[in-house]
């Protein structure tokens, strides 16, 4: 049976918060040795859950099946600050913005199935301060990437 076991869970967590650390780091972190760490590593890149070095990892080997957006509609400003930092602790909410238009927050989100999808829309509509939200299910993605297009220019102060 084709698993994520608890050190290959933390593995793949090491190299999604820094897709450049190196694996005698991840080995000592872990407690495996350096060639332990880089045989997990190729047979989760052969298994097609890790599908770069830049640790991007596939939500539906991992069984993450249901990515929704949710429009959220937050009462008032007073209340963006405690609906931003309850959406954060949720694991399964990948993305959390202040949006414009209809609604005040729009957040991206990967469950298991529709079931976990209804049990999180029924938490976020208890959150204090939240009037209503509207969830779009996306029924097939055709390109989902952080990376930003690069080409020569003079750099933004990043303040």
């Amino acid at each position: 049976m084709d698993r994520i076991d608890e050190i290959d869970a933390q593995i793949l967590t090491l190299l999604q918060a820094s897709g450049r650390i190196k694996r005698n780091r991840v080995a000592r972190h872990v407690g495996l040795s350096l060639p332990s760490v880089s045989g997990r590593m190729r047979k989760l890149h052969e298994r097609g859950v890790l599908l770069g070095y830049e640790a991007v990892v596939h939500p539906g080997r991992l069984r993450y099946d249901i990515t929704a957006f949710i429009r959220v509609r937050v009462e008032s400003s007073d209340r963006y600050g405690a609906f931003t930092a309850y959406a954060k602790t949720l694991p399964e909410v990948l993305e959390v913005h202040a949006i414009t238009g209809e609604g005040s927050h729009l957040l991206k989100v990967r469950t298991h199935n529709t079931a976990a999808l209804e049990r999180l829309l029924a938490q976020i509509q208890g959150w204090p301060g939240v009037l209503g939200t509207t969830t779009s299910v996306v029924l097939s993605t055709f390109k989902e990437t952080r990376a930003v297009p690069v080409k020569p220019m003079v750099l933004c102060d990043p303040g």
